[in-house]
Parts: structure tokens; C-alpha cells; sequence
């Protein structure tokens, strides 16, 4: 009985040990030679969010959640989701800015490490599961940078050129992974509406193959994903100053901000 215990906390750790795998392939990716060197390593970060997304859902499955599990899960996200993704893009583009593009990467990866470092203190410190992650997601930051990549791949293009709106970019997604901009975590979803969601995202995608090719299948649903946790924002701020709005209703939503912060 304690050996199938072991071998089940074992589990959820190999796929984030896969997860890190994935981040240092991408990174002798980006930093060697070949012209699809860019495009493997972005292929490799995927799989890595793929693998991020699977260690979770397999120790809640098992029932091995543990602080151990959080932590090393953490780890593997800064290398995968944080230094590989600035890694890439430098070697990507950024580099023809010189220091200005290294300090770029750099800010990148600072905000991913102070994204989860901030992740892990919520998470210890909350008494139940919430439904909103604060902040932008360290892999969907990097998933969105890895859609410009593969993009520009699917073009034709190994080397991007000096392209400055890039730096915006890449500085909009640092800023928005410390911010308190609150991303759902879709965890609240019942298994039927989570069934149909499903499905109806695989329509969807099946349509995109069709019609666009995964590489822009991937940056428009990527781009999509980014742009709801402002959209929200949006929208509770125009909710909260319609006029006849009621001090009940307001604090309720305050109480509900507090928790899921």
C-alpha cells in the first residue's frame, strides 16, 4: 500500500521534471544554430504548458497535492515559463537592440519569477480553491510570445528584425504577470458545462486547423485568452460606477475581490 502511495506522489513530479526537460530543450534551442532552431524551441515550450497543465490536475486526481508539489512546480514554471521564453525571444529578435533588448528579457523574466513567488504565497495562505488567478499566468505569457515565434516561422522568417513594437510587447506582458489583473481559472465550472466547453473548443480548433493553420489558430486564441482578464476588469468597473448600483451589491463584490486575490 505505501509503495502505490510512493509511486503516485511520484507521478505529478514527472511531469513537471517533463516540464523542465521541454524549458532546457527550448533554451539549447534558441541558443544553437539551425534554421529551425526558434520554431523546435517554441514546439518544445508548448509542450512544456502542456506538461505544466497536466502535473496539477494528476496529483489532484490522485490526491497527492503536497507543499513539496507546489514548490518544485514553481521551480520548473520560472525555468519553462520565465528564463526560456526570454532566452528565446532575445536570440529571437530583442538582440538587435543590445543591452536595451538583454534588459527587456531580463524584466521578462524578473515579473515571471515575482509572478509565482507571489502565486505561492496565495496559495498557501488560501483556505479554499479560488476562482481567479491575480495576475497573468506565467504560461500564458509565455505561450503568447511563443505564438509570435511561430507565426513569423510559418512565414518563412528564422530572424525577426528589429521591430520595436516587440519591446511593448514583451514589457506589457511583464507588466500584466505582477499586476492585479484577475484571470479566471475556470476551476468552478461543473463537469457538464466543462464537457461542452471542451467540445465546443475542439470545434473550434478543428475549424482553425482548417481554415488558418496552427500557427495562427494558436496566437488568436492565445491573444483571445490574454485579453479577458482586462475585458473583465473593464467590465466590473463600468458595473461599479452605473448609477443606482447599491451599497449591498458593491460590497459583496469587494468581499469577493478579497477572495480571490
Amino acid at each position: 500500500m505505501k509503495r502505490n502511495r510512493a509511486i503516485l506522489f511520484v507521478l505529478p513530479n514527472l511531469f513537471t521534471v517533463s516540464s523542465i526537460f521541454c524549458g532546457m530543450y527550448a533554451i539549447f534551442q534558441a541558443t544553437g544554430s539551425g534554421s529551425d532552431r526558434f520554431f523546435k524551441a517554441a514546439i518544445a515550450i508548448i509542450f512544456a504548458v502542456l506538461f505544466d497543465s497536466a502535473d496539477g490536475r494528476v496529483a489532484r486526481a490522485t490526491r497527492t497535492q503536497s507543499e513539496f508539489g507546489i514548490q518544485m512546480d514553481s521551480l520548473a514554471d520560472a525555468i519553462s515559463f520565465g528564463v526560456a521564453p526570454a532566452v528565446l525571444v532575445y536570440k529571437w529578435a530583442l538582440f538587435h537592440f543590445g543591452l536595451l533588448g538583454m534588459a527587456v528579457a531580463f524584466v521578462y523574466a524578473t515579473c515571471g519569477v515575482i509572478r509565482l513567488a507571489r502565486f505561492n504565497v496565495q496559495a498557501i495562505q488560501a483556505s479554499s480553491s479560488s476562482r481567479h488567478f491575480t495576475g497573468l499566468p506565467i504560461p500564458l505569457a509565455a505561450a503568447n510570445l511563443v505564438a509570435l515565434v511561430l507565426v513569423h516561422a510559418r512565414s518563412g522568417g528564422v530572424v525577426l528584425g528589429p521591430q520595436p513594437l516587440l519591446l511593448v510587447v514583451v514589457l506589457l506582458l511583464s507588466a500584466l504577470m505582477v499586476s492585479r489583473v484577475r484571470y479566471r481559472t475556470f476551476k468552478a465550472a461543473g463537469a457538464r458545462q466543462a464537457g461542452v466547453a471542451a467540445l465546443a473548443l475542439l470545434v473550434l480548433v478543428l475549424v482553425a486547423l482548417v481554415k488558418t493553420g496552427f500557427a495562427l489558430m494558436f496566437m488568436g486564441l492565445m491573444t483571445a485568452m490574454l485579453a479577458l482578464g482586462p475585458a473583465e476588469e473593464l467590465v466590473r468597473l463600468v458595473r461599479r460606477r452605473l448609477p443606482g448600483r447599491s451599497s449591498d451589491e458593491d460590497s459583496r463584490e469587494e468581499g469577493c475581490e478579497e477572495e480571490t486575490a
